[in-house]
């Protein structure tokens, strides 16, 4: 007896009509991966100013934008707003971006955010963000990921690099408790937004059958 694979689910960018054309397939793709990292830069900005990790709107764009993209498309975008970033474009958060970015404590939370992307998307093609409860499951674990990434990229800057002497306690009251909340609150913003899409969808397609 074999397992089959989960079936591919289209997510909320499959919506719009493909070009035959492989260039243009490809042209389109890009264009969403590009969107996609503006989006999470625009978050970005919303920031509430902490050491050494701030708060920001960047985990809900991350979440969003894998949602809507899918896992490939979604983790290209992240990586994309990566990789402007470290080009110097001031995409991070405080309009900032320059290859300086990664001896900051808080560049390992953007690696994670590459990650959480695709996780994302992985759900959304399994449709999970068309019911808010279960896209309020895959989005929390989505939100965690940039943690495992960030909280032990900051223990190295601090420490190795800074030479400071933090111990665990410390590194977690730095770069985990006070996001917790922040986190799980950007989850369920996310778990409204995507399936609210979705909805729409349905209640036009009735709309033209009718």
């Amino acid at each position: 007896m074999s397992l089959a694979a989960p079936v591919r689910r289209p997510v909320l960018a499959d919506l719009i009509a493909r070009p035959t054309g492989r260039a243009r397939a490809f042209a389109l793709d890009a264009a969403l991966v590009v969107t996609g990292a503006a989006f999470v830069a625009a978050l970005a900005q919303l920031e509430v100013p902490l050491w050494p990790v701030p708060v920001t709107g960047q985990t809900l764009g991350v979440v969003v934008v894998g949602a809507a993209l899918g896992a490939r498309r979604g983790a290209a975008a992240l990586t994309t707003y990566l990789l402007a970033g470290l080009a110097g474009l001031p995409v991070f958060a405080g309009f900032t971006g320059s290859i300086a970015a990664v001896a900051k404590p808080s560049f390992g939370f953007i690696i994670g955010f590459i990650v959480a992307a695709f996780v994302a998307g992985w759900f959304a093609e399994r449709a999970w963000d068309r019911r808010p409860v279960l896209a309020f499951a895959g989005f929390v674990l989505a939100s965690a990921i940039p943690f495992a990434f960030g909280i032990p990229y900051m223990a190295f800057i601090l420490n190795v690099v800074g030479g400071g002497t933090f111990g665990v306690s410390e590194i977690l009251a730095f770069g985990l408790w006070p996001f917790v909340v922040g986190g799980l609150v950007k989850a369920a913003i996310a778990a409204l937004l995507i399936p609210a899409a979705w909805a729409a969808v349905r209640a036009v397609d009735r709309t033209k059958k009718s």
